[in-house]
């Protein structure tokens, strides 16, 4: 709940915040790729990932090449509970989610994890993002199959060993949760709302982030939901 409530905060606490998410921008790096990549024949796959709100993980995604659709949700728990303010409350199991399909001809599970890892989140956090905390905001991977639960392990494992981002990671991988889309109102919520403070703040940056880092995976015009 407290995206929402941005935007009756005060201009010092405002300002706080944008030298703090202009500090996380700049210091976002282009994590090495994965030594493990899937195995694929399909024409479709989807990731499903979770990195704090789901609006600024979905809008990075939507502007990737090779991916046909990033749609935010919920995953981790039950589906009687999967709607926005029963998750906001932290005990259901879910976090905020975006469900990823993309063409593993043109993009790689790998390398959407590479993304996942790079520009769309913090890792290091553990059960928070930015100004989100609750375990409904936890770093983690939710796994389709065992090829992608293979690969996200080994790429995690990678990630530690190579002490890429100066601390342990906090993600966690967990299989065999079922993915719930989020209500309406929350789908392609960056890309209709670019001038709402929570999303200048904490969002945008990350988008210039993906930019600068994977100028080959960039595209300009994102692909929404509801187009």
């Amino acid at each position: 709940m407290r995206k929402f409530r941005l935007k009756f905060a005060g201009a010092a606490a405002l300002m706080g915040l944008f030298v703090w998410s202009a500090s996380c921008a700049e210091e976002a790096r282009r994590a090495p790729p994965p030594l493990v990549e899937a195995r694929s024949s399909g024409q479709s796959e989807t990731a499903v990932l979770a990195g704090g709100c789901f609006w600024g993980v979905q809008g990075v995604f939507q502007h990737v090449e090779g991916v046909s659709g990033a749609v935010s949700g919920y995953a981790g728990g039950a589906a009687a509970s999967a709607h926005y303010q029963s998750v906001g409350g932290g005990g259901t199991g879910h976090a905020e989610a975006v469900r990823v399909t993309f063409d593993p001809k043109k993009i790689g599970y790998g390398e959407i994890l590479q993304i996942f890892f790079s520009v769309a989140h913090d890792p290091t956090q553990l059960n928070r993002q930015g100004p989100d905390s609750g375990a409904q905001y936890r770093s983690a991977i939710f796994p389709t199959n065992a090829e992608q639960e293979r690969v996200a392990k080994a790429y995690v494992a990678q990630l530690d060993r190579a002490r890429v981002f100066g601390a342990p990671l906090a993600t966690t991988i967990e299989p065999g949760k079922s993915f719930y889309p989020a209500e309406a109102y929350h789908q392609d919520y960056l890309t209709h709302n670019p001038e709402s403070p929570y999303i200048a703040i904490n969002d945008l940056p990350k988008l210039e982030a993906l930019k600068r880092h994977f100028p080959e995976l960039y595209r300009e015009k994102p692909e929404l939901v509801a187009p």
